[in-house]
């Protein structure tokens, strides 16, 4: 219970961070409706479960066949959740709003789910964030935990998309006003990347 109640307020924290999807759908949003955002936001959605099914997929495998070659990306990738938490502290405009051109709903749609499946820092993030919270001793599988974690991330962060596209103008609005509000909600998110990748790093295998 505790491994998953810290998989659920990172999650969370990820999700609230202004970040490229959430940004990608608001942008979209401004520049061809809310349609157009809603349907940007269910092809980042569906792109996004390439990289969940590649990554329980591709970690079960190595789970199984090489443990220790496991243990040592969940290392890798807890040191990888200390670098963005430190990250945010450094970074002082992350949050920039891409500009777009109007775009179809349905153009929005296809152009999103490609945006999705070819970002290579999706793939890195789940490669690195779900091992962490894997319980090799748990009844299901590994390569189920994998991808049920990897559809709550997944499912958590549209939801978020989804909100941002219904109050984009207002979300973007504050976003741009109140630096110090942004600064705020990166250094908690920093904080808590740190202390969850120190935890994983350093507790026992």
């Amino acid at each position: 219970m505790e491994l998953y109640l810290a998989f659920a307020i990172t999650t969370a924290t990820f999700a609230l961070i202004p970040g490229p999807a959430m940004l990608y759908a608001a942008a979209r949003t401004l520049a061809g409706g809310r349609r157009a955002g809603l349907m940007a936001s269910l092809g980042l959605h569906l792109g996004g479960y390439v990289h969940v099914v590649a990554a329980a997929a591709g970690l079960a495998l190595l789970f199984h066949a090489v443990p220790p070659l496991f243990m040592a990306m969940k290392l890798a990738g807890a040191a990888y959740l200390v670098w963005l938490g430190l990250s945010l502290f450094r970074d002082r405009d992350n949050a920039k709003r891409p500009t777009l051109a109007p775009l179809s709903a349905e153009r929005a749609f296809a152009q999103s789910i490609v945006v999705e499946v070819l970002n290579p820092k999706t793939a890195i993030f789940f490669l690195a964030f779900l091992p962490q919270f894997v319980d090799a001793s748990a009844s299901l599988p590994v390569w189920a935990q994998l991808f049920l974690l990897g559809t709550a991330v997944n499912l958590t962060f549209s939801a978020v998309d989804i909100v941002c596209v219904f109050f984009a103008s207002a979300v973007m609005s504050k976003l741009q006003r109140s630096k110090r509000s942004r600064r705020i909600m990166q250094r908690i998110g920093g904080s808590i990347l740190v202390a969850l990748g120190a935890r994983l790093a350093f507790q026992d295998r």
